[in-house]
C-alpha cells in the first residue's frame, strides 16, 4: 500500500511539474506535443511570442541554385551571406532571410542551417548534424532576448539562434558547430566567385527584397527586448564583431581598417547595404562588410551582431573597445 501512495505521489508531482514549467512560459505549448518542456538551461519566462506562431516564418527546404552570372534580380550593394566551405562558394541573399529567416541545406553531402534574425543582425551558419543525427530547423515564432528561438523537426527541441545552442527539449544544452561564413555585398561575392552559386528565390512571383522593419537598425531599443542595455555608452543597435565571447564595434575597426588582437585579425574590406534600414533593401545605407581570420590567414567562425544581442548573451563577455 505504501509503494502503490508513493507511485502517485511521484505521478502527481510529475504532473505538477510539468504544469509549473509551462506556467513559467509567456508563449502557448500547444503545437508542441514533442517537446520536453522539464528540460532547459534558461528561464522560461524569458521566452516570449514574436507573433508567428510555428513555421508561420517558413524556412526554405531543399533550396534550388543558380549560377552566379545568371543571377540579374540582386543590386551590386545588397548584402548576401557567402559560405566557402564546399567544392563551390556559394551566396545566400539576405532579402530571402527577411521572409524565411532559416535554409536548410547540403553542401557536398555536408547538412547545414544558414539562419539569419533581422532582430539582432545575426547571420550564422551551423553544422546540422548532431550526436550523428541529420537535423532540419523551422522558426518557432518566438523570441528570447529579441532573438530567433529555433526548433529540429527532429525533437522539437528549441534552439537560441544567437548562441547555436539548445535551450528546451531533449537537446537542451547541446550546441551546433558555428562554420566560417560572413555577410558581404552581392558585387563582392560575384567578383571573387564567378564561377560560384547563388540560391534562387524560393518561392515564385514573390516580391522578395522587401524590409518590414523600416529603420530598425537606427531606432533607439530593440524590438520586444527588455533586457540591460550594453556597457561603456555604445548604442544597442550599433553593429559589433563577435568572436567567441569577445566583441569589437564596428565603428572602431572601420576607423583603423585592420585590428589584429589575441590571435584575432578583422579586416574591413569594403561595403554593403543595410538590410534594416530603408523599405527597399536595395537602398540600404553603406554599412561595413568585414573579415575575421587567424594569424594563418583561415577564416573563423565570428558573427556581426547588435551591441544589446551580445550584452543578451555574453553579459560577462570582453569588450575591445579601444
Amino acid at each position: 500500500m505504501a509503494r502503490y501512495f508513493l507511485s502517485i505521489a511521484c505521478v502527481l508531482l510529475a504532473g505538477f511539474q510539468a504544469l509549473s514549467a509551462q506556467a513559467q512560459l509567456n508563449v502557448s505549448t500547444w503545437q508542441w506535443p514533442d517537446t520536453d518542456f522539464e528540460r532547459t538551461t534558461v528561464d522560461l519566462s524569458e521566452i516570449r511570442s514574436g507573433g508567428p506562431g510555428k513555421d508561420g516564418i517558413p524556412a526554405v527546404d531543399d533550396p534550388s541554385f543558380i549560377p552566379v552570372n545568371d543571377e540579374d534580380r540582386l543590386s551590386p550593394r545588397e548584402p548576401v551571406i557567402a559560405l566557402e566551405i564546399g567544392s563551390t562558394p556559394r551566396a545566400y541573399p539576405i532579402r530571402y532571410f527577411m521572409v524565411h529567416e532559416i535554409v536548410n541545406d547540403v553542401v557536398d553531402g555536408r547538412p547545414v542551417a544558414v539562419t539569419f534574425c533581422p532582430l539582432c543582425n545575426s547571420a550564422m551558419v551551423f553544422e546540422a548534424t548532431v550526436q550523428g543525427r541529420a537535423l532540419e530547423f523551422g522558426v518557432t515564432g518566438n523570441l528570447r532576448h529579441s532573438d530567433m528561438v529555433m526548433y529540429d523537426r527532429q525533437t522539437e527541441s528549441w534552439w537560441q539562434q544567437a548562441l547555436g545552442e539548445g535551450i528546451v527539449g531533449q537537446f537542451a544544452g547541446v550546441s551546433l558547430a558555428q562554420l566560417p561564413s560572413w555577410m558581404e555585398s552581392w558585387e563582392a561575392f560575384k567578383t571573387r566567385n564567378p564561377a560560384g552559386l547563388v540560391l534562387d528565390a524560393p518561392r515564385r512571383n514573390f516580391n522578395y527584397g522587401n524590409n518590414p522593419y523600416v529603420n530598425y537598425d537606427s531606432s533607439d531599443r530593440p524590438f520586444l527586448y527588455t533586457g540591460d542595455l550594453p556597457p561603456h555608452g555604445i548604442d544597442p543597435l550599433a553593429r559589433v564583431v563577435r568572436v567567441g565571447d569577445r566583441a569589437w564595434p564596428l565603428t572602431r575597426l572601420s576607423k583603423v581598417g585592420r585590428i589584429s588582437e589575441d590571435g584575432v585579425i578583422l579586416s574591413y574590406v569594403g561595403q554593403q547595404a543595410s538590410a534594416l534600414d530603408t523599405g527597399d533593401i536595395r537602398d540600404g545605407r553603406a554599412v561595413g562588410a568585414i573579415r575575421v581570420q587567424d594569424e594563418q590567414g583561415r577564416n573563423l567562425a565570428h558573427d556581426v551582431m547588435f551591441a544589446f544581442a551580445f550584452h543578451a548573451f555574453w553579459p560577462d563577455g570582453t569588450w575591445r573597445i579601444n
